[in-house]
């Protein structure tokens, strides 16, 4: 019961923002929901642009953050295959002697490495246009068939929540405020660069004092985060412990 109430909060917390969100604070959301709902190691969101590129928006965590990375620099990898598809991948295990190695054989060699054992997705699309995918990694339980329906309702949930942005948007439409997602995604990275060299802590630390520092202040992630590269560092955040 206390999943299924999890559940639902998640859903409504993904489909229904206020006018003007932002964009990668949504995706943010359904990463850190898919990972704790579904209890995987790490979840990321990949897109598609209109020149039939990949790249990746968001990761719930800085392995997952690499391992996309590695994807687009090796040109191979479940993250580029699901995305270009549009469709589920199921669980597939990543094994030395096993076919994900005759798939992926660098990717795979560097998920092994970092701990994560299967990979799976399911599309992120509006009711209309497919977007991306939203990638699930695991170093432990192998998702089930209920578990990516479960993560396809998550990101359907914020599909609809893109798609119904203020006004009902065209494909098009939604694909430029991915592309502004994208910038804000380096903007973000680079704010974490700094804050984590300032203080002497790990990157997933210095986002996590980031994206606190904005949410207790009901300010924009990339807001904050141009701000900080700036020079204008939050006290807040610069005296944090």
């Amino acid at each position: 019961m206390k999943h299924d109430v999890l559940t639902s909060q998640a859903v409504l917390d993904l489909a229904f923002r206020a006018d003007g969100f932002d964009v990668l604070e949504l995706l943010h959301d359904l990463t850190a929901h898919t990972v704790s709902l579904l209890g995987l190691r790490s979840a990321g969101v990949t897109v598609l642009s209109e020149t039939g590129q990949v790249d990746y928006l968001t990761a719930s965590d800085e392995t997952c953050r690499r391992l996309e990375e590695d994807q687009l620099e090796l040109g191979e990898g479940p993250c580029l295959d699901s995305t270009r598809s549009g469709k589920i991948l199921p669980p597939v295990l990543l094994r030395a002697a096993h076919p994900s190695h005759d798939l992926w054989p660098r990717f795979t060699a560097r998920a092994l490495r970092a701990g994560i054992t299967s990979v799976a997705a399911v599309p992120l699309r509006t009711p209309h246009h497919p977007l991306g995918a939203v990638n699930l990694m695991s170093g432990g339980r192998v998702p089930t068939r209920e578990d990516l329906s479960l993560a396809q309702s998550l990101a359907d949930a914020a599909g609809i929540c893109l798609h119904h942005r203020q006004t009902v948007l065209t494909k098009n439409e939604i694909i430029g405020q991915l592309q502004t997602a994208l910038t804000s995604r380096i903007v973000i990275e680079q704010a974490k660069g700094m804050i984590a060299a300032r203080q002497g802590i790990g990157m997933e630390e210095a986002f996590n004092r980031l994206r606190g520092h904005a949410r207790s202040r009901q300010q924009k992630l990339t807001e904050l985060a141009t701000h900080v590269v700036q020079g204008a560092l939050p006290v807040e955040i610069d005296t944090a412990i």
